[in-house]
């Protein structure tokens, strides 16, 4: 699974890179360093495959890693060169960038974290990493996640099991779990994630990080494994709302091959970095959605950070309105509206046929190969291969109606409260201990089944305990209307410079001191 690049041990920063600091770096910090002279892309690479040395495979063994880009040492040293002769900086230029496993590349494998699909090699890279490529960024390599990103364990028969770094014995959340704990761990920069359900922003919460899930249109699908065209969406995992931002100036976009993204046309702003304003809370009419919230002994440190994060955003001059409303209960939202069981299988069947030489054809294929994660999948994989055609079930069409009423009354619920946003947590307990088959709680399908955007963000962490010796990183969630990313990104960005909640976990601590 490792290549040769892995034999290499853990290396004394280079002279270039003396004085830089890898811990936390942001891209601009990044970028700074390249155009002083105290950094090289190579070394900031190197670096980064120091870490994954230390921690990914032994330390902690956090297995967020599943594949590691044979030529990116070589693809840095080009960079390296292109900088010397004064090319102008992109907006990713030389930033090590992590892809959930689902995400199409012309010159790596793209599995799914399934041995079904091992090897399944793409003629094209998905139009998001062409877009992260175009603007200068390095693909470090594919991350574990659950299995054909169809729960949120971060569990698969290809990777096995990635671990939370902030607590060994509990998940990352997920789908995109392995990506989350990558980034947590500072294995790389950013990344590039997808959310049917949960999957950005779950991990963000788990790994105390910041995940946007777009409005739908945003950003295109087109590469990216699917699971359900109606709740399917891509998006950016970063440690800094900034470096988010910067990702999602590169991946918005429209694409012919995802016509849904022609909704986005005339509606993404020249930059969203410049949303960024530390006085963004002020004055912001946001409405605290308590139905999102739990009321048991499971729910008391998720509500005692949520609490503090709260009187953070009042401190800053936010106006909080009290809602409650049962139409919005994620539980029910789940059981009633959620149509993957009904689209996969026409998704990953189509998929799988535009593929030069796919190692299974279909979802039937799949399942016959016996190659899959049972205890986390077989259930759903059946009940998904049963309908002859999902799109023609009465109850999938009843769900798609109700679908369209549930945006109707989430926009109305915010227009009768005259509020710019919706505010509660991402999960309503912690993050499930590893060996649990269900990520229990979480509020994320509120945002996909609407195609509105919401941010996941840190908003502190749990009572510390001798297995979490900071304790497990809370996620504080905020929805918007469809193409309010730059007033999102404003509120986020606002509620994390007045809170600085993030913090690296202590099972990865800096190597030769950075």
């Amino acid at each position: 699974m490792f290549n040769e690049l892995m034999r290499v041990t853990v290396m004394v920063a280079s002279t270039a890179g003396h004085q830089f600091q890898l811990m936390e770096a942001s891209i601009n910090e990044i970028h700074c360093s390249l155009r002083s002279g105290k950094l090289t892309c190579h070394d900031l690479v190197r670096q980064y495959l120091d870490r994954i040395k230390a921690y990914d495979q032994l330390g902690p063994t956090l297995n967020a890693m599943l594949y590691v880009n044979p030529k990116v040492l070589q693809q840095a040293d080009a960079m390296d060169k292109q900088l010397k002769r004064g090319t102008q900086f992109k907006p990713l230029q030389c930033i090590p960038v992590v892809l959930k496993d689902n995400f199409g590349t012309a010159d790596m494998p793209t599995a799914g974290a399934s041995l079904a699909l091992k090897g399944m090699q793409l003629t094209k890279d998905a139009f998001a990493v062409a877009r992260l490529r175009q603007n200068g960024a390095l693909i470090l390599g594919k991350t574990n996640m659950h299995e054909l990103a169809l729960a949120g364990l971060t569990l698969s028969s290809l990777g096995g099991q990635t671990k939370n770094p902030y607590e060994l014995s509990r998940t990352p959340g997920g789908s995109s779990g392995g990506t989350g704990a990558a980034l947590a761990a500072n294995f790389a920069t950013v990344g590039a994630s997808s959310d049917t359900v949960n999957s950005i922003r779950s991990p963000a919460s788990a790994n105390s990080l910041v995940g946007i899930r777009p409005t739908r249109g945003l950003i295109s699908r087109a590469g990216v494994l699917p699971v359900s065209f109606t709740q399917d969406a891509a998006g950016p995992l970063a440690r800094t709302v900034a470096d988010a931002a910067v990702m999602l100036d590169v991946m918005a976009g429209y694409d012919p091959d995802d016509p849904v993204t022609a909704l986005g046309i005339g509606r993404i702003p020249a930059t969203y970095s410049a949303s960024l304003d530390c006085n963004g809370l002020k004055s912001a009419r946001i409405g605290v959605l308590r139905t999102l919230f739990g009321s048991g002994p499971d729910h008391e440190e998720v509500n005692r950070v949520m609490a503090n994060a709260l009187e953070v955003l009042k401190r800053k001059g936010t106006i909080l309105v009290e809602i409650d409303d049962a139409a919005f209960d994620t539980g029910t939202l789940n059981s009633d509206l959620d149509v993957q069981k009904y689209e996969y299988k026409f998704q990953l069947d189509n998929f799988l046929r535009a593929q030069p030489s796919p190692p299974v054809h279909s979802l039937a294929e799949l399942i016959a190969s016996n190659k899959y994660h049972k205890a986390s999948l077989e259930k759903f994989l059946a009940l998904a291969e049963s309908y002859e055609n999902g799109l023609n079930e009465p109850d999938y069409k009843a769900r798609r109606v109700k679908i369209d009423d549930l945006r109707v009354k989430l926009a109305n619920l915010m227009a009768k409260n005259n509020v710019v946003a919706l505010v509660y947590p991402h999960q309503k307990r912690l993050p499930v201990m590893i060996g649990e088959m269900n990520q229990a709680q979480r509020n994320g399908i509120l945002a996909s089944l609407a195609g509105f955007p919401a941010i996941t963000v840190p908003a502190g962490f749990s009572t510390p305990t001798v297995s979490a010796p900071i304790g497990v990183p809370v996620g504080i969630e905020f929805l918007g209307l469809p193409f309010s990313e730059p007033q999102l990104l404003q509120i986020a960005y606002g509620f994390e410079q007045a809170t600085r909640a993030r913090k690296p976990p202590p099972s990865t601590p800096p190597i030769n001191g950075r």
